[in-house]
């Protein structure tokens, strides 16, 4: 009997619950009303701010004057020469005025949890970025301009984009642009050939690229929440492609896209038949041989328990340890904690229950959700009201091919990792086995990114003071993917990239991360050739490359990128 009105609230609500929503507000609302000294700082604060727009607005009236108010680095919608003239200039700093007054009432009132005043300052942020005058044909400088340029033959164009995007969602259908960039056509091209196949997994072994290879091989396990091709995206921007030509043998894990029958998938399956069953192909593959692993994201965070693990049974399988943008204590897990509730768990598992897994695009509504701004309403602006195409990258492809996530495993994710923190806190077992992070003590690359709403670096470097391993820490620019995929060369590579290192004894990290970061100074260029460098120095030595033999089906080998990465697989590849 509930299953179908909270499907019907779910599709209003994007998949967000009304409930965890209304109790973070009224949390907030009822504080507030029980503190008149806070009200009457917020009226005192709104009285000054609107004396100062006064002023401000007398002064920008006859010519250019000094802004009251200054955007935050990363706000770029009023960064235009068009917003620097009168009026418009006014309608900026009246909206960044009132933006600065809603983050002052949303925080310090006292009494309410630290969750809820997220929860209250995320939506409050919702609705004035919805709001900008940035967003109005008849308020953004740029849209005017354009319309009248134009003769509105700029808001005519936005409306058949508009009616594309709209009827492809309506057909669940892709956006356009997203059929030019099929895995092994356009994305996803270094040769290699699938070497073990079972009912979660696809292990794909990269083709040697030199006469020589180095004797330890590369395991990269992804998140399964998003396609492993990020990693391999095109010549000019793919990791793998890289390490192959510095004469590594790589092994990239493929998850296969759950169904409906996979409900009963748990996290635990993930790491048997995942993590520790492609190891243990790896190392029939390449007997003797310690294994490189990495792990990326979610991906990483599942090799840290299988490392653990591995160190707690005195395993020495493992050569090393990397990990990227992977958290394993998620105490402070960035803005998707504002996800993350009992309400809101209970709500997406009331959702999942429908089908057995949870839908890619729910996933990737709360990223959008995270970064509106850039991921959302830029949009709209530029595609809408300014009538433009944004071009399909193959980033922005891959970000469209989403996974589904199946139920069982989601609910323990959400609730034994992100709500209890059973890992970091020593409770996380596996078949009765605990999973102690302590017993980590082979080398580890940590790698974070700068601007990571996912997992935020200073999220990351916890691990640090947990496992009991010599660590080289890395903390690279840019965000969750873009910091990933940072090629050193060629026409991708950005002149912006750089990073931080500090490499450290076990346990002998800086308890302050924000402290270190002050005293390091960055590097410039990309951790690409940082981490094939370490990589070479804990490698035994170079032994002759040989071809990939690869796993016949139905009598045929079956190429890079393989099945999996399909949604569905190609029927003669299954």
């Amino acid at each position: 009997m509930d299953l179908p009105l909270k499907l019907a609230i779910a599709r209003l609500s994007n998949g967000v619950s009304p409930v965890a929503l209304a109790q973070a507000q009224t949390d907030w609302w009822l504080h507030l009303m029980a503190s008149p000294s806070r009200q009457a700082q917020l009226a005192a604060s709104a009285l000054h701010k609107a004396q100062a727009w006064w002023h401000y607005l007398g002064h920008a009236a006859q010519g250019p004057c000094e802004d009251c108010v200054a955007p935050a680095p990363q706000d770029k919608r009023f960064s235009r020469p068009e917003w620097q003239r009168f009026p418009f200039n006014a309608l900026a700093q009246a909206f960044l005025l009132q933006q600065q007054w809603w983050d002052e009432a949303t925080h310090g009132v006292r009494g309410v949890s630290r969750h809820h005043e997220d929860v209250t300052a995320f939506v409050a942020r919702q609705w004035l970025d919805m709001l900008s005058p940035s967003n109005s044909p008849l308020l953004n400088p740029q849209v005017l301009h354009e319309t009248l340029r134009t003769g509105g033959a700029n808001l005519a164009r936005g409306a058949v984009n508009w009616a594309r995007d709209a009827m492809a969602v309506a057909a669940g259908g892709q956006a356009r642009g997203l059929q030019a960039f099929q895995p092994g056509q356009a994305v996803a091209l270094t040769p290699g050939q699938v070497v073990m196949r079972n009912e979660l997994i696809e292990l794909i072994q990269y083709e040697p690229a030199t006469p020589t290879v180095w004797r330890e091989p590369v395991l990269v396990v992804p998140s399964w929440i998003m396609k492993f091709y990020i990693l391999d995206l095109t010549p000019a921007d793919s990791l793998v492609r890289h390490l192959v030509a510095q004469g590594h043998t790589v092994f990239m894990v493929s998850w296969r896209n759950p169904g409906s029958e996979d409900a009963g998938l748990g996290l635990d399956d993930y790491l048997r038949l995942g993590a520790l069953a492609a190891l243990a192909a790896v190392r029939e593959r390449c007997p003797g041989a310690g294994v490189h692993a990495m792990g990326y994201c979610l991906g990483g965070t599942l090799l840290a328990m299988a490392a653990a693990l591995l160190g707690a049974r005195g395993d020495s399988g493992l050569r090393s340890l990397t990990l990227l943008a992977a958290q394993v204590d998620f105490q402070e897990p960035g803005e998707l904690g504002l996800f993350i509730d009992d309400s809101q768990i209970a709500f997406l598992e009331d959702i999942m229950a429908e089908r057995g897994y949870l839908d890619g695009q729910r996933m990737a509504g709360a990223f959008q959700l995270i970064n509106s701004k850039d991921l959302v309403w830029s949009k709209l602006v530029h595609e809408y009201l300014m009538g433009a195409r944004t071009p399909v990258t193959p980033m922005r492809a891959w970000n469209a091919d989403a996974t589904r996530l199946p139920a069982r495993m989601h609910g323990e994710y959400l609730r034994r990792l992100y709500l209890h923190n059973d890992l970091a806190e020593g409770r996380y077992r596996v078949d009765g086995e605990p999973v102690n992070l302590d017993e980590i003590r082979l080398p580890l690359y940590l790698l974070a990114t700068e601007r990571d709403h996912v997992s935020p670096w200073t999220s990351v470097y916890k691990l640090l003071r947990m496992a009991r391993a010599p660590t080289r820490f890395v903390l690279s620019s840019g965000g969750h993917n873009v910091g990933i995929v940072s090629p050193p060369e060629g026409p991708l590579a950005s002149p912006e990239a750089a990073y931080r290192v500090g490499e450290w004894a076990p346990r002998e990290a800086p308890g302050d991360p924000q402290d270190w970061f002050a005293h390091t100074r960055p590097q410039t260029g990309s951790w690409w050739p940082d981490w094939s460098h370490w990589l070479a120095g804990h490698s035994s030595r170079r032994v002759k490359a040989r071809p990939v033999a690869g796993l016949r089906v139905r009598g045929h080998t079956v190429p890079a990128p393989g099945s999996y990465v399909f949604d569905p697989p190609p029927a003669a590849s299954t």
